[in-house]
């Protein structure tokens, strides 16, 4: 495909064009992601949404992105200047690096790692850091009480994220993500979602994500009430905007990765349907999962800090250890029959969700609010 290139650049010419094709590819995807938003909850909260700039409103992102451009950049005086500018580029830097391991489609991944999910939770992680950088140079008291939300929140998650992720690399018997993808050809019924432990271990993962993200009901770190916009309280024009396009490639990057572990990522749902593209079912599948998370978004409120920290460490976590047992009780039942894998697995899940779920109701001391004036 590249003859036109000499033979010790071709190497290089092709690394370069996926860096290319990434960039535009989910940059592009940010700007449609940002109007579908908008347009679905405008629709929940039954207003328009946009609806100046270009039919229906869909030239608002551009819009939007040249105001951003050309907005005045307001640095504070008391600020640290270098870390101030860093933070915002270096957030966004590792969340393109997690697309370049990600499997599309057959033979169509940017770089092959054998420790490929390794590598994603890996680059991930400098997230934390990044975000700590914004709160602490910006020497604003809101921006830094947010970016120790969101550190705390982060590394909360970060845990049962992996955790879950943990028991498709058991299954799977490799970190290599295309190994895993291979794993879940032959139809709906070989991906890991269409197992009682894998379900579960997928809706951990995706709550995780969503706390992983900031996205709403977990957006606790930018809860404009409280504490103004959290680390980006002191960031405006272009590096604000830099901010809002790492949360949403954070999101799609959490997505890529659930449709990689669980939904058997490019395969069909069905053997017969192989003629499509392979990048199709992987983005249809991704498409789905951002649609959930708006969705999710418009409908449910959002959490306190202790709430969401009890969600983490009294039910998320050790039902991702669940997942483990059930994994492996899966593992060896298959060999009998998969009837008594579904009934070996399901009450080893049941039980201690029910269990769980009770002493996490009971731990947030919920009683029946009392209205002083209402009669």
């Amino acid at each position: 495909m590249m003859d036109w290139a000499p033979e010790g650049l071709q190497p290089l010419v092709g690394h370069f064009l996926s860096i290319v094709l990434l960039i535009s590819v989910f940059s592009g995807f940010f700007a449609l992601t940002t109007w579908v938003e908008r347009k679905a909850l405008g629709r929940i909260q039954n207003r328009l949404g946009p609806n100046r700039v270009g039919p229906v409103g869909i030239l608002q992102p551009i819009a939007d992105g040249l105001k951003m451009i050309f907005k005045e950049d307001i640095v504070p005086r008391s600020a640290d200047k270098v870390i101030h500018f860093l933070a915002p580029v270096l957030l966004v830097v590792p969340t393109f690096l997690a697309f370049s391991v990600l499997p599309y489609g057959q033979h169509l991944v940017p770089i092959n790692l054998d420790a490929g999910i390794l590598f994603f939770f890996a680059i991930g992680s400098a997230t934390e850091l990044t975000v700590f950088m914004a709160g602490w140079a910006s020497r604003n008291k809101y921006a830094m009480l947010g970016a120790m939300r969101a550190i705390a929140q982060m590394i909360s998650y970060e845990v049962p994220l992996i955790l879950s992720s943990v028991t498709v690399i058991m299954m799977a018997g490799s970190l290599s993500l295309v190994d895993i993808v291979t794993e879940q050809s032959g139809g709906f019924w070989h991906w890991y979602v269409a197992t009682p432990w894998g379900i579960t271990s997928f809706v951990l993962f995706l709550t995780s994500a969503l706390a992983e993200s900031n996205r709403s009901p977990f957006d606790i770190p930018e809860a404009e009430s409280e504490i103004i916009a959290g680390h980006m309280t002191e960031y405006s024009g272009f590096k604000y905007a830099l901010f809002f396009l790492a949360e949403y490639l954070g999101l799609f990057a959490m997505s890529g990765l659930a449709v990689t572990l669980f939904l058997g990522g490019f395969h069909p749902p069905l053997s017969f349907l192989d003629f499509v593209p392979g990048p199709l079912w992987f983005f249809a599948k991704f498409a789905c999962l951002i649609a959930l998370f708006i969705w999710i978004r418009g409908t449910l409120p959002r959490l306190r800090m202790d709430q969401l920290m009890n969600l983490a460490w009294k039910f998320i976590l050790p039902m991702t250890l669940v997942t483990f047992a059930a994994a492996a009780a899966w593992h060896y039942a298959q060999d009998f029959s998969p009837l008594a894998a579904w009934a070996i697995c399901v009450p080893l899940i049941v039980i201690p969700y029910l269990t769980l779920g009770k002493r996490l109701g009971q731990s947030q001391n919920v009683t029946k609010r009392a209205y002083r004036f209402a009669d």
